[in-house]
């Protein structure tokens, strides 16, 4: 049980004892200003109605009823108008280090997900070109809210939406095309040098068919066949187009790899189409009464549902608009068993949030209101030498993930796209981020790691035979310690609060603050050349600090090196 989990539950039994109502339930809060203890309680204000009596005098009859040995607390006192503070007793403190050192690196991990099965879906880029910054961003994010909910318990299904059909693609394809026959390209289409890569690889490859129309033919050949064929020959369009979205895809992979995510499921839009669900969702809109004809086109009564007005779903052509086959594809996820969906998207796709929800009620299928759940990001700017950077070399229009890992470095690029809350702007700082400084918030978290690990390496001491047995307890008792033990102990609540609400970069303000704690701690306190009571204990807390500080970064997807 730990420290604040023990004053609760003497609390209740004080509580209990005066008189409290028998659902009395103590919040225990950290006091912003150590000087005031290590926990506080607002529970004597709460209970000054049910016991018709002033919070401060309440708070008194609680303290005189508490048993501060059994709680581990060496002193409570009341602040304010009825607040208790307790200050924990060194030795009691400190010896919930052990609770760490037993779990390793489960410590943090809870089954509150009981094993339930969700799916995070992240990244869904289109297939028109590598993966921009923002995109990295979103990669960031889907990956990190994924590992939170595997260390809180549940069973996550990692996910990649393809789209690969629409006006973009036929955009895609061609722009390839023109590369090929060596035209001119028009402003709307895809510029980058990739272009010209899937070109040159597309030819490459026909160049090695033995049968076929371009077999045995020299590229320039090629080229001037693909034109004349290019209008009539649809057969040609469709092979260029899936062999443009293949090389693409497989392009977006290494990028993914090179940032070290990975995905379960990559789901293809076109698939939708093909198997029929876009038109057996349209008919079970209808059929469910929501849907009306007006000028020529079909329309879902989205009004139904909390949005600003009607929407069309099929255009006079006879085309879907964008959001029918996003509403089919949510009822794939939820037919597939996933009563728990997360999209991680650009703010961009604000919009979609109030239509697919609505979508997916007008089918009254029991999908529950806010199905799916979003996590909506905002857009990168990358600066350096003081200046915005645009475009990449490769990509043309804007820069690209590998461009800032080719830069930084993976960790740093993660770390960068973690540390502000998704919802807010990010300026990436690409000299910060190269920077072997304080300043540079990563490399200040890893070399805390590395201090650690220098003091086992230095002593020659194997970290693993550093148990807490038989531990003077009482000997971490220097302020450093206490608020670094403190922290430390905060580990699983954190990561409970961060998997809860979805915000990765809980974990990455936690990890710079307990940083803090210990280079402060190792600056001012020696482990090694002491006398050996106090070397064991502190070799204790040097390896739990350790433990956490590897526990946090895996959730990020960053390294723990244990040199700098």
């Amino acid at each position: 049980m730990s420290a604040d989990e023990r004053i609760r539950a003497e609390l209740i039994r004080a509580a209990l004892a005066i008189g409290a109502p028998d659902d009395v339930a103590p919040v225990m809060e950290r006091p912003r200003d150590p000087a005031h203890g290590d926990w506080a309680t607002n529970l004597a204000m709460t209970l000054a109605r049910p016991l018709k009596q002033k919070p401060a005098e309440i708070a008194k009859s609680l303290i005189a009823a508490l048993n501060l040995a059994d709680a581990g607390v060496a002193e409570a006192t009341v602040a304010g108008p009825g607040f208790i503070n307790f200050r924990i007793a060194a030795g009691s403190l400190a010896s919930s280090l052990a609770g760490i050192l037993e779990a390793g690196d489960r410590f943090g991990r809870t089954d509150a997900g009981q094993g339930r099965t969700v799916n995070v879906e992240f990244v869904s880029a289109n297939p028109t070109g590598p993966l921009h910054v923002g995109h990295g961003r979103q990669a960031a994010l889907g990956d990190s809210i994924s590992a939170l909910l595997e260390h809180t318990g549940w069973k996550v299904t990692r996910e990649f939406y393809y789209n690969d059909g629409g006006v973009q693609i036929q955009r895609l394809t061609d722009s390839v095309f023109l590369r090929l026959v060596g035209r001119e390209l028009p402003e709307d289409a895809y510029h980058g040098e990739y272009i010209k890569e899937i070109a040159a690889a597309y030819l490459e490859e026909k160049g090695r068919e033995t049968a076929g129309p371009f077999a045995g033919a020299p590229a320039q050949a090629m080229a001037a066949r693909l034109a004349e064929r290019w209008d009539t020959d649809e057969k040609l369009r469709d092979d260029l187009r899936r062999f443009s979205v293949a090389y693409l895809r497989h392009e977006q992979d290494l990028d993914l790899k090179a940032f070290g995510v990975s995905h379960d499921v990559f789901f293809l839009e076109s698939s939708l189409y093909t198997d029929g669900k876009v038109e057996s969702t349209v008919e079970a809109l209808k059929k469910a009464g929501h849907t009306f004809e007006l000028d020529d086109a079909l329309w879902l009564r989205t009004t139904d549902f909390d949005d600003d007005k009607d929407r069309v779903m099929r255009k006079r052509d006879g085309t879907y608009t964008y959001f029918v086959p996003d509403v089919s594809y949510h009822v794939d996820k939820w037919n597939r068993g996933f009563m728990r969906a997360i999209n991680v998207q650009g703010s961009d796709h604000h919009s979609t949030v109030t239509r697919v929800r609505a979508g997916l009620q007008a089918l009254e299928i029991g999908i529950p209101k806010g199905y799916p759940e979003y996590v909506l990001h905002q857009m990168v700017t990358v600066m350096k030498g003081g200046e915005e950077v645009k475009i990449s070399k490769r990509a043309g229009s804007y820069v690209t993930v590998r461009d800032l890992i080719d830069e930084v470095g993976r960790d740093a690029v993660r770390y960068f796209f973690l540390m502000r809350k998704g919802d807010s702007q990010l300026v990436f700082d690409v000299d910060l981020a190269r920077s072997q400084s304080e300043e540079n918030p990563v490399y200040y978290i890893q070399m805390a790691h590395a201090r650690l690990c220098g003091i086992f390496r230095v002593g020659e001491i194997d970290a693993a035979g550093v148990t807490a047995d038989g531990v003077h307890w009482e000997c971490l008792a220097e302020p450093e310690e206490r608020e670094l033990i403190k922290a430390l102990l905060d580990w699983p609540k954190l990561v409970q609060g961060a998997a809860e609400a979805l915000e990765p970069h809980r974990v990455a303000n936690y990890l710079l603050e307990t940083a803090r704690m210990v280079h402060t701690w190792y600056h001012k306190h020696h482990v090694l050349n002491e006398p050996e009571h106090i070397m064991r204990a502190r070799l204790v807390l040097a390896k739990a600090a350790r433990i956490v500080l590897v526990n946090g970064l895996e959730t990020l997807g960053i390294s723990a090196p244990e040199r700098m």
